[in-house]
Order: C-alpha cells, then sequence, then structure tokens
C-alpha cells in the first residue's frame, strides 16, 4: 500500500515522518507503590493527614485522581510512597493499565505504578496515550491467580511521540476539552434525573381527589411464558426478560415464537430478583403491537380503563413489590401479593393524562442529553484515533 506523503511505516504503524517512536522508559520516570502494612485501623500507620490512592479510586478517576480512600501518618509514608501532583499512577494489578492525574500530592500501594515523563513531555497527552492503548497494556500483563503488570514490563512499552512539547499539549488541551464536555453532560443528566425523581415523589403522591383501589381493579394482570428453548439469533420477536428490563431494552434476545405477546400501552414489569437486585418491579412500557414476546418471570399489566402511561410511572419499582425483598433471599412477586397490592390514583383522567405528559417530557429531555453524551464519547474515541496517530495534526 503507497504511503500517504509525509508519513512513514513503523513498527506500530503509519506516523507523521516527524514523529517518533520511543520506549516508555525512555520517556518516562517509573516507580511503583509501596505495600503499606495491616491491619488498616492500626494507628501506628493509618488516620494522618497523607492521602492514600488505592487501585479503585484510580480505576473509577475518569483521568483526574482527586478522591482518596485512606490516610497515612508520617509512619505509614515510611513504608509508602509520595508522589506530585501531576503525576500519572496506572494500575498493575487485576484490573490493567487505567491511569489517572494526581490533583494532589498523594502516597500509593505497590498496586499502584507512578509515571512522570521526562524533560519535553507531556503527562496529560502520555495520560490520554495510556487510555488509549488501556487493552494493549492490559495483554502485557503476566497470567496467575491475579493478572499483573510490572515496570520492567512497562518499560519497553511503544509510545509514539509528536516532534514538540507544544504539539502534544495541543493534542491533551484538545481532548481535555472534549471531557470538559462529556463531564459537564454527566452532571446534567445526573440534576434532571434528580429533578424528576422529585417530580415524582410529589406528583405520584396520593392528593384530595385520589381513591384508593386493589392493583387488580385497575389493571389485569398476565404472567408471560418460557421462550429459552425458542431462542435463536436473528428472530422476529424481540423476547423480553429481565435483562432486557433492567437495561431498558438494550439486551435483547430474540425469537420467531411468541407465546405471550405484549400489546401496545401494555406494562411489562420483572417479578423475580436476587437479593438486593436492581430489576425487581421495573417497568417498560410498550408502544408498538407485535414486536414482545414476553418470557416468564415476567407479568403483563394491561389497564381496565386508568391511563397506562400514568400506571407505568406509578409501578415502575413500586415501593409495595420492593418491600417483598428481604436482603437475603431471591425475591418472587407472586399472585397473592398481587391480589393485596393497593394503589392510588386522580380520579380524573386528565390528571392522569397531565401527570404522566410532565413525567414523560423529562425523559424525553434526558434520552435527548444521553444521546448527546453518547455522541460525545463515539467522537472523543475517533478523535484520539485520529491524534494520538498523527492522522490528524495539531501544529
Amino acid at each position: 500500500m503507497e504511503l500517504k506523503t509525509g508519513y512513514k511505516q513503523t513498527e506500530v504503524g503509519v506516523i507523521p515522518n516527524d514523529w517518533e517512536v520511543k520506549e516508555l522508559g525512555e520517556v518516562a520516570f517509573l516507580k511503583r507503590g509501596k505495600f503499606t502494612p495491616r491491619p488498616r485501623n492500626n494507628p501506628i500507620f493509618y488516620g494522618g493527614d497523607i492521602p492514600f490512592v488505592q487501585t479503585g479510586d484510580v480505576t473509577n478517576s475518569n483521568g483526574k485522581i482527586m478522591e482518596y480512600t485512606q490516610t497515612l501518618n508520617e509512619g505509614g509514608l515510611a513504608v509508602s510512597a509520595l508522589f506530585k501532583k501531576g503525576t500519572i499512577l496506572m494500575t498493575i494489578a487485576a484490573n490493567i493499565g487505567y491511569t489517572g492525574i494526581l490533583q494532589i500530592d498523594m502516597a500509593c500501594p505497590d498496586s499502584l505504578v507512578a509515571i512522570d515523563g521526562l524533560e519535553k513531555i507531556d503527562n496529560v497527552f502520555l495520560n490520554y496515550y495510556f487510555s488509549f492503548k488501556r487493552q494493549e497494556l492490559d495483554n502485557l500483563s503476566t497470567s496467575g491467580t491475579q493478572k499483573n503488570l510490572n515496570i520492567e514490563l512497562l518499560k519497553p512499552f511503544k509510545i509514539l511521540l509528536p516532534p514538540t512539547f507544544a504539539e502534544q499539549t495541543a493534542i491533551a488541551t484538545t481532548l481535555s476539552d472534549t471531557d470538559q464536555y462529556i463531564t459537564h453532560l454527566e452532571k446534567l443528566i445526573a440534576k434532571k434525573r434528580n429533578i424528576k425523581q422529585g417530580a415524582m415523589q410529589e406528583l405520584l403522591r396520593a392528593k384530595e381527589g385520589w381513591v384508593v383501589k386493589k392493583l387488580t381493579d385497575v389493571v389485569d394482570y398476565i404472567h408471560g411464558k418460557a421462550h429459552e428453548r425458542d431462542i435463536v439469533e436473528d428472530g422476529k420477536y424481540i423476547v423480553v426478560n429481565s435483562k432486557f428490563i433492567s437495561t431498558d431494552g438494550e439486551v435483547i434476545k430474540s425469537s420467531n415464537v411468541n407465546n405471550c405477546p405484549a400489546r401496545r400501552n401494555d406494562i411489562l414489569t420483572v417479578l423475580s430478583d436476587l437479593p438486593n437486585g436492581k430489576a425487581l418491579a421495573k417497568c417498560y412500557y410498550v408502544v408498538e403491537d407485535n414486536i414482545f414476546a414476553v418470557n416468564q418471570r415476567i407479568c403483563i399489566w394491561r389497564t381496565k380503563g386508568a391511563k397506562p402511561k400514568f400506571l407505568f410511572y406509578l409501578l415502575n419499582r413500586n415501593q409495595y413489590f420492593l418491600a417483598l425483598d428481604d436482603g437475603l433471599s431471591q425475591t418472587h412477586i407472586l399472585n397473592h401479593h398481587i391480589e393485596k397490592c393497593q394503589i392510588a390514583i386522580p380520579k380524573s383522567l386528565d390528571e392522569q393524562t397531565r401527570i404522566a405528559t410532565i413525567l414523560s417530557d423529562m425523559d424525553s429531555e434526558i434520552t435527548t442529553l444521553e444521546t448527546k453524551l453518547s455522541k460525545a464519547q463515539s467522537i472523543k474515541q475517533g478523535m484520539m484515533q485520529q491524534l494520538l496517530t498523527g492522522k490528524i495534526r495539531l501544529i
């Protein structure tokens, strides 16, 4: 294949002529954290003023390490390591290759390696490069009871470097700006979800003009039927099981057989879940006929006159059903539980519609933001592919 003008073939792929392939050990200082004595409540080592960051703090850091699990005193620091703000920490045990940049001085254990770029190496650029190559870092690890990575395996790891510090910084800044936008969207989505939760508590609270009815007076309930033997790779119907509902329809199995068809405006509910699970009594609202085959351990609520979208919000993770979970054993919502359930609903269908519309509008806004977030995350991945390999230059 003919190379594009200004590019060259290297052992790690095609890169610009003025870029270099360097080993990590050539461009950065690497030092492993130190083991800290147990037990963790030992006052000789713990409970001081020195932040002590651990593996989980790095894997959950989104690139910037601000949180820390423990604190050390000077006795603990004597057997640990203190690293300066701006240093990269990388996980080298269990979850391999996750990185983050320290936002303050911190100590760390031997499950982390500290990496600090030498002269003319931008640590933020280096951190993004590690994120881009995390799978390759994971592939370097040794197998055994637990996967591990060490400094000797890390030193030969190949780094693609632009010729100037300025270009490294320009790449890092562009990706940082994208991360800021992603973080903004994540915070906005969290805020909107909290607002919706508060609105639901107020709007679905029984008020004057509401009536208490048995659930079975408001809906018919139909138990799903087994479809496991009829699962195919690309079937005509989507099989609704607990995984489908708990992931809001993202995890799909299909079948060409439909032993229990759902109708438009049906509410599908999970009847069985593990202790403290997130799926029990979670609902899915059906918007189209002839799409879904309802599996066993899923129930159809089919309205007898109340507004179905209002019932969806009222019944989704309803506290009556959640209270059946004792946190010790698998919970099953049985017929007698359904028969005893009572709900409060507005007498007015118009009021039911107004409540459902308000909450639906909130859901639509959240969905729009989630779509933007997903697109921004995809764009960032594409940017990393282009910027960190020199396909697009920022000079």
